[in-house]
């Protein structure tokens, strides 16, 4: 299996790649210090495999596996990080990540994560698939299923109400997530934040809204959602 390392600790990058270096079947074919690297490795090596840290300097690991999973469907991610709140699990999981396992993992679990996960399996660290599973026995029935609706309904924008506006519906999920917090009233730098991306990916996605609900500004952004609240 050939492997990316995205990491910009060198003592950790280090020891991952001479782990890894004992076995004969995963193969370190690069290594990147950063999410815009770990993009540009991806299309450069096609990888099997990505070993993706979140905090990184620049773009972040968990905006990198957004893109490489929409450009580059083929290669896997695994999350390997420090980080196990339930707003960077559950992010890294809505852009495509096929796992997630913390740094503290013994070695025999993150080899055995990285084989699972190159092989089309999903796996997560113990702690964190317990939680991934107590989320989702606490949903209801019609979100715990996975109805396949518009952006705004599988980005669970009815949070803020039922958007009945047709224009909604050609919003990606991504578009219908940002335009929820628009309607909350966040900054672009807040939304960044929020979904661990850049804010100038907030402001490309923000004009786009913009023009596919055909208004000039936020405030009527804003004002259609609420409109279409109580419609």
């Amino acid at each position: 299996m050939r492997i990316v390392i995205a990491e910009d600790h060198p003592m950790f990058r280090n020891g991952v790649r001479s782990l890894l270096a004992t076995t004969d079947d995963l193969e370190v074919v690069g290594e990147a210090t950063d999410g815009n690297e770990a993009v540009k490795l991806a299309g450069e090596l096609e990888p099997d495999l990505i070993l993706m840290d979140i905090r990184m300097p620049g773009m972040n690991g968990i905006e990198a596996t957004e893109r490489i999973r929409e450009q580059y469907p083929a290669i896997e991610v695994l999350i390997l990080t420090m980080y196990q709140d339930d707003q960077s699990v559950f992010t890294a999981m809505r852009v495509g990540a096929k796992g997630y396992v913390l740094k503290d993992a013994d070695e025999e679990e993150l080899l055995q994560s990285i084989r699972m996960v190159g092989s089309g399996r999903a796996v997560f660290s113990t702690g964190i698939a317990e939680r991934i599973m107590h989320y989702f026995a606490s949903q209801t029935p019609q979100v715990a299923t996975g109805s396949h609706g518009s952006g705004a309904e599988d980005a669970g924008i009815g949070t803020y109400g039922p958007l009945r506006d047709p224009s909604f519906t050609e919003l990606t999920r991504r578009e219908a997530e940002i335009l929820a917090r628009i309607a909350a009233g966040d900054t672009n730098a807040q939304i960044a934040a929020h979904l661990h991306i850049s804010a100038k990916t907030v402001a490309n996605n923000v004009s786009i809204i913009l023009g596919k609900l055909q208004v000039s500004s936020r405030h009527e952004a804003r004002k259609l959602v609420e409109q279409s609240r109580h419609s």
